[in-house]
């Protein structure tokens, strides 16, 4: 009959500390979606325009988008102010 050897649990760290990585200042969505989402969520806004030609979408896609995967899918509020040039401004609230 052989002796077992007696083990000890070796330290997981050597006295360093792990290093956490910084975590990114609001970095951009990576989704069309998101990036969407981040454009209403400017104080300023976004109109169609804008959002159909940052996103390389059709506009009636952008106004789909707005409708069916923002507003009833996530639940978000989503208005809409028309400017004295006769554009509208969509932005999300609350």
């Amino acid at each position: 009959m052989a002796k077992q050897k007696k083990t000890t649990p070796k330290p997981t760290t050597r006295g360093t500390k792990a290093r956490t990585p910084p975590a990114p200042a609001a970095a951009a969505p990576k989704t069309k979606l998101g990036q969407l989402e981040g454009m209403l969520r400017r104080a300023e806004g976004a109109t169609i325009g804008q959002i159909a030609k940052a996103l390389d979408w059709q506009m009636h896609s952008v106004r789909g988008a707005i409708s069916g995967s923002l507003k009833k899918k996530q639940g978000l509020t989503v208005v809409a102010e028309k400017t004295a040039d006769g554009e509208r401004i969509y932005r999300i609230t609350g």
